[in-house]
């Protein structure tokens, strides 16, 4: 399994980040996870919009969606359009990016699956497994299992003991880290710091721990060094081209 980092930027994209944005390819398969504000230039360094196989939404703030009408339009009004791209997305995530534009225009460049946070299945070559986690919206934690490692990744969550399940033994956790050491009060019950995310990794005994989801100019050294505080093992953060290949 390998993750490319298209963006990791939490709220919204800076002149050097994008938001929240994530290839992950296994046995030439390409998933896009949470395509959110910005994150298909990013992408289109990488790939052309064909080569998307299957788009995976955590929740439907547009941080982490917002880009999927681009994408979207890209293959839906090339000269020779690609086949509809497989969508999953909890229900109703994905209604307002999707009304952007009139729906004859898109229906034939997308085939959208509808979930329920805590509901199993399969996208391609992974298994995918959800936990409803908290946030301001309904918000599915998903690990993607293959034969070859499990990527655990919270979307934007607040704190939770289902945290360390979701992520038990994940071979890369990708964790939103919006603060470091405190969430506002007002914002505490739906996101999390960096320390949090590093205490959740050591209780998961997750191999290696990604933080994502940064407020904007929050210093990338002091968050990994914030976490490192509850987390022995091995810490990144989520930027642009970074590549992980997470494997057993």
């Amino acid at each position: 399994m390998r993750l490319t980092v298209l963006g990791g930027c939490g709220a919204w994209p800076t002149a050097v980040q994008a938001c929240s944005g994530y290839l992950v390819e296994y046995d030439g398969f390409r998933l896009l996870l949470d395509p959110g504000y910005a994150t298909l230039p990013r992408l289109l360094h990488h790939h052309t919009v064909d080569a998307v196989d299957a788009v995976l939404v955590s929740h439907g703030h547009p941080d982490h969606c917002a880009d999927l009408n681009p994408l979207l339009r890209a293959r839906a009004l090339s000269d020779d359009p690609p086949p509809a791209l497989p969508v999953y997305a909890p229900r109703g995530a994905l209604d307002a990016v999707l009304a952007l534009d009139k729906p004859s225009m898109l229906a034939a460049a997308y085939r959208l699956h509808e979930f329920e946070p805590g509901d199993r299945f399969e996208i391609g070559p992974f298994t995918v497994g959800t936990r409803l986690l908290p946030h301001f919206v309904p918000n599915a934690g998903i690990r993607l299992g293959t034969p070859r490692g499990v990527l655990a990744y919270t979307g934007d969550t607040g704190p939770s003991t289902d945290i360390p399940l979701l992520a038990e033994g994940a071979d890369l956790f990708l964790s939103e880290a919006t603060h470091l050491h405190r969430v506002p009060a007002v914002d505490a019950p739906y996101l999390l710091t960096a320390r949090l995310a590093g205490r959740y990794a050591q209780q998961a005994d997750a191999a290696r721990l990604l933080l994502t989801h940064l407020w904007p100019g929050t210093d990338p050294i002091t968050a990994r060094e914030t976490a490192a505080e509850l987390f022995a093992g091995p810490i990144d953060v989520a930027v642009p081209d970074l590549v992980v290949e997470p494997a057993s």
